[in-house]
């Protein structure tokens, strides 16, 4: 089995590096590691990794700084792999750019399902758009040709998560969609505990789009089941 995809390990922990190290090479992946934030960034320049993995607790940096520095200037898609489990860490991560959360200790397997993952949502969201197709609903536009999104004439700077996930629901207005296929549409072959992270982007697509803070006009809750964007004849007053 072989793989082009090249790879950059950030972790201060020695032994975890060596598993993480072992699993890729194994799998025939390129990788480089680094065992901090500087050194990391040094990498991310030359080696330009299709994917980065990072622990949150480097030694000369927190790793959501070391997010935010790549989100600068890069769109890699990035998987934090943490002993740090508090919700609000989790969102932090995934709100400064990271694009998947998994804790530690992790299952191996489980860590290749989802590198996998975000090599195809990354293949997915580069494919180009049709040109000249825009999608309209009230205030709502999204000019795919470009990737942009408007509300009521303004654009609206969305991740690239946050972009997919829109696009579904536009894609399947007056549909509800539910969490498991949400999930899989936005990371092949989830997990059912990933309705976390999606609530997490849920939530950022949310605050970016709709009017008012805990407004509805674009996106509305199924409770229990998913979400839904409703067709929209007019604009709202």
């Amino acid at each position: 089995m072989g793989s082009s995809q090249k790879i950059l390990v950030i972790e201060d922990d020695s032994m975890m590096l060596r598993l993480v190290a072992q699993s890729l090479e194994l799998q025939k992946y390129d990788y480089r590691t680094a065992e901090n934030g500087m050194q990391a960034i040094a990498e991310a320049v030359s080696f330009r990794p299709d994917i980065i993995i990072t622990d949150l607790g480097l030694p000369d940096m927190d790793g959501i700084e070391l997010i935010e520095r790549i989100r600068t200037w890069s769109n890699v898609p990035i998987i934090v792999i943490s002993a740090r489990t508090d919700d609000e860490d989790i969102v932090t991560a995934l709100d400064s750019g990271a694009d998947d959360y998994l804790r530690k200790p992790f299952n191996v397997t489980e860590m290749l399902a989802r590198i996998r993952a975000a090599i195809r949502r990354s293949e997915t969201l580069s494919l180009p758009a049709p040109e000249n197709s825009v999608f309209e609903n009230g205030g709502l536009k999204i000019d795919f040709a470009t990737r942009t999104v408007y509300t009521n004439g303004a654009e609206v700077h969305l991740t690239p998560n946050e972009y997919k996930l829109l696009c579904i629901l536009a894609g399947n207005t007056d549909k509800v969609l539910t969490y498991s296929y949400l999930i899989n549409a936005m990371w092949p072959g989830g997990h059912e505990k990933d309705k976390q992270i999606l609530r997490v982007f849920m939530s950022g697509l949310r605050k970016k789009i709709e009017p008012e803070e805990h407004d509805m006009t674009y996106i509305y809750t199924s409770m229990g089941i998913g979400y839904y964007m409703p067709k929209i004849t007019a604009n709202k007053e």
